[in-house]
């Protein structure tokens, strides 16, 4: 809407900075893992630059990246189209006229197998708050779906978990993204798997300066 305030790169390094002060710098981001960094900034739906993909994943190669790395990559970033499903489930559940009622028996099943009392989930509901339980209501396949298929780069395990939420945090930074609960969401995994802010820092960086999506021929 108009006068909405505007979620500029600016304000992305602003509170990175400001969640990060106090702790100490740690070791900087490796040119390997800045390789994986803007290759996946240069592959991922937002941007979806060839030539710079390219360049990027012989870059990473050529440090010692698999193919079988970089496809994962691809996999992780595929899952990006889940944030339209974050916006967009919240957003009918809110002007669904229908008031709130209790989860029947089979979709409390589904809530308990894929969400639980899992500390993760608890910490994805308070930066997108709402969005499990619209998405369940709405479509029960789909949630279960989205729990399958975003698992995947987690469950192959060729990339290290830091270096996914690196990835996952810069994706959502980009100019062409800015995906604001995303990356709040990983910078605050990045912090608690004792990622180093140096390194947090370094692949924002990369993020802002990555360039917009220049169209696919």
């Amino acid at each position: 809407p108009a006068g909405a305030p505007v979620l500029t790169p600016e304000k992305f390094r602003r509170a990175a900075k400001d969640r990060l002060a106090g702790l100490e710098p740690g070791e900087p981001l490796r040119e390997l893992d800045a390789a994986f960094i803007r290759f996946a900034l240069a592959i991922s739906p937002t941007r979806l630059d060839r030539a710079a993909a390219d360049r990027h994943a012989r870059d990473a190669l050529a440090l010692g990246a698999t193919p079988r790395q970089l496809h994962d990559v691809v996999v992780l970033l595929s899952a990006l189209g889940t944030h339209a499903l974050m916006l967009g489930s919240v957003l009918i559940d809110q002007l669904d006229p229908a008031p709130d009622h209790p989860l029947d028996n089979e979709l409390q099943e589904l809530w308990d197998r894929y969400v639980g009392k899992d500390p993760y989930w608890d910490r994805f509901e308070a930066f997108v708050p709402g969005f499990l339980g619209a998405l369940l209501r709405q479509s029960p396949r789909t949630f279960e779906a989205f729990f399958s298929y975003c698992a995947l780069p987690w469950q192959d395990r060729s990339l290290p978990a830091k270096l996914m939420e690196l990835i996952a945090l810069a994706v959502d930074a980009t100019p062409a993204h800015r995906f604001g609960p995303g990356f709040r969401l990983h910078l605050e995994n990045a912090i608690s798997l004792g990622i180093s802010p140096a390194r947090i820092l370094g692949a924002l960086e990369i993020a802002i300066a990555a360039d917009d999506h220049a169209g696919v021929l």
